[in-house]
């Protein structure tokens, strides 16, 4: 009775610790100041050249006779989980921490802000079509939406 007292708290211990490690790898959400706006960027654009190679992979197997469905599943699940980065990174990091809300009685800066909105919902709905489909498009638009947003957020912050 005592051992299994034991290794129920090793294995709950465990699941806490991994459970902690895997939330920690988001950048925080208090108040820090420290922000790597062109890390972000960087990023979410690795991450598209990852689920483009996985979208050509998938494709590549698919037309295969003899078909490697271990490889597939590796593959799809590939970039189902990049797909979910991207999206980590657009919630997470800009629409929770960076992009403020602005009263409409400002003028311009709203429009910016709507502007970062309509960008930020674009590249969402973009990672999750890349999820549901091995359609290209997706990655060229995602790209073209992400440099919109670079060029709006950073021409707005003063950053290169």
């Amino acid at each position: 009775m005592k051992t299994q007292k034991i290794l129920f708290s090793l294995v709950l211990a465990a699941v806490l610790f991994m459970s902690q490690a895997r939330s920690a790898q988001a950048h925080c959400e208090i108040p820090c100041g420290i922000y790597g706006d062109s890390l972000r960027i960087e990023q979410i654009e690795e991450h598209i050249r990852t689920l483009e190679k996985s979208m050509n992979q998938i494709n590549e197997l698919s037309q295969e006779g003899d078909k490697n469905y271990n490889q597939l599943v590796r593959w799809i699940n590939n970039k189902d989980d990049h797909a979910n980065k991207i999206q980590d990174i657009v919630s997470q990091y800009f629409l929770h921490q960076r992009i403020k809300p602005v009263s409409p009685e400002n003028e311009e800066m709203h429009q910016r802000y709507v502007t970062h909105l309509k960008l930020l919902h674009e590249i969402l709905v973009y990672a999750m079509k890349a999820k549901q489909t091995t359609d290209l498009q997706y990655i060229e638009k995602l790209r073209q939406t992400v440099d919109k947003f670079e060029d709006a957020y950073f021409h707005e912050h003063n950053h290169e």
